[in-house]
């Protein structure tokens, strides 16, 4: 039996490999090949209101809130929900409504007995705010121009319920910063391709927009309540359909954030994310599933058939092939989202990545977050 076990290992890295080329030429080549449409921002000028949760964000609230009030855009608001903050959110908040007239202010306070998450606080915001138009950003969060709420609103035409944007993180020194940023780019390609296709699971609740009747008519966050997180991803997975949901990403429309500067705060994040994976829709778990294992064992079966000298030609031919098609296509991608020098990191980072998503994929099924901040 043990002669056959080389030969099983060639056939599975053979198998790997055919998989990820697939979704490297079908899925991930329809974001490589799209064009930014040459609509102008600001031409479907619907009043938005901007929501916003903050937990003690008093100095993300002085840094970046000013450039979202400032925006350049004929009728919006600015909903921020101080979710039982203790710092000095409140008197930052108020000093800033003082001289904004479209910031509107909800206060969300501890109970003793029953705990809020930011689910609760975004639903206060949502019922709060005056217009149809909802468009969602975080408190440490910075928009890349005054056009973003211009770019992110222009797409709601037609039956255009849920517009997905882009949030990519500063460029900062370091291994920390420089992998969240190509695990950004990476997860982007995958969900801005998928809604390309039709088949979108997921957005960034950092820059996303929705109808606030969509909101009410699904029944908000009712079928995820039990969960901490998912107020972003698990909202689009439940209500995105090939007709209600598009994307935007053009230049001025990226909403910038700064990554996790230790290991601990970058464990925690990943974590919270990773435990609702498990709520996707099931062909959505099995297509993610799949892209996850395929690339983890397309390294893993080709190292061991380098060890037992499995077809040397063919293994380089296969990794060359991959590897080729990965460089062209996220160039492609990279060129659109600004992280071309993020491909120089390809080689060493996309192996660990797949080690990474199977990792938290695991820690995120059996340990469950209890808070959000």
């Amino acid at each position: 039996m043990e002669l056959y076990i080389p030969e099983a290992l060639l056939l599975l890295f053979l198998l790997c490999f055919v998989v990820q080329m697939c979704f490297l030429l079908i899925q991930q080549r329809r974001f490589a090949a799209y064009q930014l449409p040459a609509q102008q921002a600001g031409a479907t000028a619907v009043p938005v209101s901007v929501v916003i949760s903050a937990r003690n964000e008093a100095e993300n609230l002085t840094r970046f809130l000013p450039a979202i009030l400032a925006q350049n855009y004929p009728q919006f608001e600015v909903v921020v929900v101080n979710d039982c903050s203790t710092d000095e959110s409140d008197l930052i908040l108020l000093n800033l409504s003082e001289n904004h007239p479209h910031l509107k202010l909800v206060t969300v306070t501890e109970h003793r007995r029953f705990k809020t998450g930011k689910k609760f606080a975004l639903t206060m915001g949502i019922k709060a705010a005056a217009y149809e138009h909802l468009l969602f950003t975080d408190a440490d969060c910075e928009p890349a121009s005054p056009q973003w709420i211009a770019h992110m609103a222009a797409n709601f035409t037609g039956k255009t319920e849920i517009v997905l944007g882009y949030s990519p993180y500063i460029k900062a020194s370091g291994f920390i910063n420089t992998f969240t940023r190509f695990e950004t780019l990476k997860t982007a390609i995958n969900y801005l391709s998928a809604a390309l296709g039709r088949n979108a699971y997921m957005g960034i609740g950092r820059n996303l927009a929705y109808t606030k009747s969509l909101f009410f008519s699904s029944k908000g966050f009712a079928a995820h309540l039990h969960v901490m997180a998912g107020d972003d991803d698990l909202f689009v997975n439940k209500n995105a359909t090939p007709e209600n949901t598009t994307i935007e990403v053009h230049p001025e429309s990226f909403m910038f954030t700064e990554a996790k500067s230790s290991f601990g705060a970058y464990y925690r994040q990943k974590k919270r994310h990773m435990g609702v994976g498990g709520l996707y829709k099931g062909k959505h778990r099995f297509m993610l599933s799949l892209e996850a294992m395929t690339g983890f064992l397309f390294y893993v079966t080709l190292g061991f058939c380098v060890y037992f000298q499995q077809q040397p030609i063919m293994l380089a031919s296969a990794y060359l092939v991959r590897m080729i098609t990965q460089l062209i296509v996220y160039y492609l991608s990279a060129k659109k989202l600004t992280g071309i020098d993020l491909l120089w990191f390809i080689p060493f980072f996309d192996l660990f990545y797949y080690l990474y998503l199977n990792i938290f994929g695991l820690i995120g099924t059996f340990i469950k977050t209890t808070q959000w901040k």
